[in-house]
């Protein structure tokens, strides 16, 4: 089979959960040392799991001192404790959506396995939306769920995770695949914190879930 490689939708589409604050110590920083100092300062670096994931990414690949810069970060040091689709437990990744249905149909996928987990009847949670342009060229798998059934998985990350660090490892951008849970979603997985750029918050979501449908109801919120 012959790699394939495009450029991510424009703009891209993400939801973060509204707890997560959305301004942090690399929004303020102007330089690698500073960040360092104030990271030492509040106490980042004695979390031995962000330590370890911020000196996995090598500094020329930090970004820092512009607005949502920590959330960019946030995405890749704040990682699941089993990993994602295309990353492992060491180091995370932007994930985001070309539309933002696709978009809320991921988080609320998630939030029902959540609600499942907990054992109650239904949840929602609020959401902040984000736009942001992705550079790069990334591997573009779309179309290929018939002859790359393991990577599309739909209940395991065995054999996509090595994929996309192996991805991650070769200096590859990222990832673009059909969404998992929209039919005709596009989704994409950037690996490279500098690459995404241009992010705006944009509107607030409220999703809910019930645990014993696949339905997810998205209600976007008034300001």
């Amino acid at each position: 089979m012959t790699d394939t490689f495009a450029t991510a939708p424009r703009p891209t589409h993400r939801l973060i959960p509204s707890q997560f604050p959305p301004i942090g110590l690399f929004d303020t920083v102007a330089t690698t040392a500073d960040l360092t100092a104030v990271m030492e300062l509040v106490g980042w670096t004695n979390d031995r799991l962000v330590a370890e994931r911020i000196n996995r990414l090598p500094p020329n690949e930090w970004v820092y001192g512009s607005p949502n810069s920590s959330i960019v970060m946030a995405a890749f040091l704040h990682v699941a404790p089993g990993g994602m689709r295309f990353n492992g437990p060491d180091l995370g990744a932007w994930y985001a959506a070309g539309d933002i249905r696709t978009a809320a149909a991921e988080v609320g996928h998630h939030l029902r396995r959540e609600a499942i987990a907990r054992g109650v009847a239904s949840m929602s949670r609020r959401y902040r939306a984000y736009v942001a342009t992705l550079l790069g060229d990334y591997l573009d798998i779309r179309g290929q769920q018939a002859s790359r059934p393991e990577i599309y998985a739909s209940g395991s990350y065995a054999a996509s995770q090595p994929f996309g660090e192996q991805i991650r490892a070769s200096g590859g951008a990222g990832v673009i695949y059909d969404s998992v849970r929209l039919v005709n979603g596009t989704n994409v997985v950037a690996h490279r914190p500098r690459n995404i750029i241009d992010i705006l918050q944009t509107d607030h979501y409220e999703i809910t879930v019930q645990a014993g449908f696949r339905t997810i109801d998205a209600r976007k919120l008034t300001t």
